[in-house]
Order: structure tokens, then C-alpha cells, then sequence
């Protein structure tokens, strides 16, 4: 059976701040498991732990109590880091460099050289969408750009395992999805990629197992779909060809509906009220346009566990993007 490429056993972290070496628990025994070639979301508020235990898979602090190997080897061994592949949440380079220049100085650090390199550096580029922007220097970049550049040199030395500290951060909805798509094909491809974000829609859309951090304390760890509450919450019946009167007796059956662009929109609160409302639309000489049943999303999901851990509404959910703060 081949190596989890990542493992963690009872991964504990603790700070000391300020003046006073006040303690602070940022991780207490996580335990991981994520498999080869999977896409694995790391979700949480801020103050969780996320970055703490990315910063200890990668090597760049050393936990408290506990372990953690990458493909079977210990993190501070310098043959897992070379399986790795970092993109930080705030990526930085030398601002008077050309993006040729920092794939290819990251790539020698590396152990790449001569074409080859040059032809993987190109090759980034033009991946991660930066080809147009070859000759400016990264001081003329913006946020969103240099966040991509950051994904070419995780890329650069061709690791099996990615991890990702917010890679969709300051990008644009387009940016996004090809992030999304890349990370969707290198994983077909065979490589693992870890991480977090602050976008749970994200989440959704590519994960194949997601983990949730509320006080430095794993609190849900599974598939997407396992993590979710199946039940249905309510039903969207959408429908066109409804006379005043027939509307109003399908808004009788309902919760809430009314008039949209198309027809009618009405919301039943249960599978067998949006079941009779459907025939009687038909029945009335209606036509069926959508029937949706509406179920708890990761977000719902994430806001209700956070709340109930109590941390503040603030924290577990930022206004207006679908977002978790964190």
C-alpha cells in the first residue's frame, strides 16, 4: 500500500507571546490523512490553526508534541521537502526581477538547470497565465499576479504534492476558475494538493475531502459529501403559463413565491408540498420549468459548527463572497 502523502499524529503547537511568554494554543493533536492523488480543502475562521499547521508540513515550524510525514518520510527530512511544492499565503519576490528570472533562479535552487529548465519556466508562464506579462518586472505586478506567479514556482521542480496557503487569493472569478482548473488537471495527473482557503464555493467545486479547523482542533474531516446534512431544506419550483388565479392557488401550497422574469417562482418547504404544487401547476395548465430541492451547503455547514464551537459570526462568516474568514 503506498504512503499517505500526508500523515499527521497528534500534531500540538503552542506560542509563547509577549513579555510575559503568555501561552497560546494554536494546535492541539491533529491527526491527518490524505491520500495520493487527491484535492483535500483545509477550511476554518482565523486564529484556527490553518497556516500553523501548513507552516509545519512544510518545515518552516517545528510542532510541540506530535508528527507528520510526507510520503512516509518525516517533514524536517530535505527528501520530503523536495516532494513539496509551497505556495505561502502571501507569496513575495524580488520586486526588480522578470517572472523568467524567478522561475528559473527558484528552479536551480531547486536542482533544475540549463534547457531543460528554461523550457519548464516557459512552459509556467504561459500556464499560469503570466505569458503576456514575460518583460515587466514583479514591482509592476499586481496582487493577483504575483499570486499566480507563486503558483508557477510551487510548480516549478515538478512535486508530487502541492500545498497551498489561499491560491485563489486576489484573484479575479475568471482567475479563479483557472486556478480551479489546473488544480482539477494536476490532479488527474497524479499530484496530491493541500489546501486552504477562504473560499468555501471553491470548496465545493473541486475538493474530494474537506477538513474543518475551530480552535486548533480538527472538528469534521470526510468527504464533501459525508460533511453535509442530506436532508432537503426546502424545494424551488419554477414554472411558466399560470394564469393570476392558478398562481395564487400554488402560492396557497407555499412558503414564499411570486412573479419572475420567466413566469412563477414559488419555495415549498418540504418534497411533498413542492410535489403537490408541481401537479397542481400541471394541472392547471402550467409548465414546469425547475424543481430544486435546496440543501445545506459547506458554508451553512461550516457557519453552524463554528457557531456552535462558539466562535463569533464574524469570524465564521465574511458578508457578500460565500466566504469563511480564516
Amino acid at each position: 500500500m503506498p504512503d499517505l502523502a500526508i500523515a499527521a499524529q497528534g500534531l500540538s503547537k503552542t506560542y509563547r507571546l509577549g513579555f510575559r511568554a503568555r501561552k497560546v494554543q494554536a494546535l492541539t493533536r491533529l491527526d491527518l490523512s490524505v491520500a495520493p492523488g487527491s484535492i483535500y480543502g483545509f477550511v476554518g475562521p482565523n486564529g484556527a490553526g490553518k497556516s500553523t499547521t501548513i507552516k509545519i508540513l512544510v518545515g518552516l515550524v517545528r510542532p510541540s508534541a506530535g508528527c507528520a510525514t510526507l510520503f512516509g518520510r518525516p517533514v524536517d527530512d530535505p527528501r520530503a521537502r523536495l516532494a513539496v511544492g509551497y505556495l505561502p499565503e502571501n507569496p513575495s519576490f524580488h520586486d526588480f526581477m522578470r517572472p523568467l528570472e524567478v522561475l528559473r533562479y527558484l528552479g536551480r535552487l531547486s536542482g533544475l538547470s540549463g534547457a531543460e529548465l528554461d523550457r519548464r519556466a516557459e512552459a509556467l508562464l504561459e500556464r499560469v497565465g503570466l505569458s503576456g506579462a514575460r518583460d515587466l518586472t514583479v514591482r509592476k505586478f499586481s496582487k493577483g499576479m504575483v499570486q499566480r506567479l507563486g503558483l508557477a514556482q510551487a510548480l516549478v521542480h515538478d512535486p508530487p504534492l502541492l500545498v497551498l496557503d489561499e491560491p485563489m487569493s486576489g484573484l479575479d472569478p475568471i482567475g479563479r476558475k483557472e486556478v480551479r482548473d489546473l488544480v482539477v488537471e494536476l490532479a488527474r495527473q497524479g499530484k496530491t494538493i493541500f489546501f486552504s482557503t477562504h473560499i468555501l464555493s471553491d470548496v465545493e467545486t473541486i475538493c474530494d475531502r474537506v477538513g474543518m479547523l475551530l480552535h486548533g482542533q480538527l472538528v469534521r474531516e470526510g468527504p464533501l459529501q459525508a460533511l453535509l446534512d442530506g436532508s432537503v431544506r426546502s424545494v424551488e419550483l419554477r414554472c411558466a403559463g399560470l394564469d393570476e388565479a392558478a398562481a395564487a392557488e400554488v402560492r396557497a401550497l407555499a412558503a414564499a413565491g411570486g412573479p419572475v422574469p420567466e413566469g412563477h417562482a414559488f419555495t415549498f418547504p418540504s418534497i411533498e408540498a413542492a410535489s403537490a404544487g408541481a401537479a397542481l401547476t400541471l394541472g392547471r395548465g402550467g409548465r414546469l420549468l425547475a424543481l430544486q430541492p435546496q440543501r445545506e451547503t459547506l458554508e451553512e455547514t461550516f457557519v453552524r459548527l463554528a457557531r456552535a464551537s462558539g466562535a463569533p459570526a464574524r469570524d465564521a462568516l465574511a458578508a457578500g463572497g460565500r466566504r469563511a474568514v480564516g
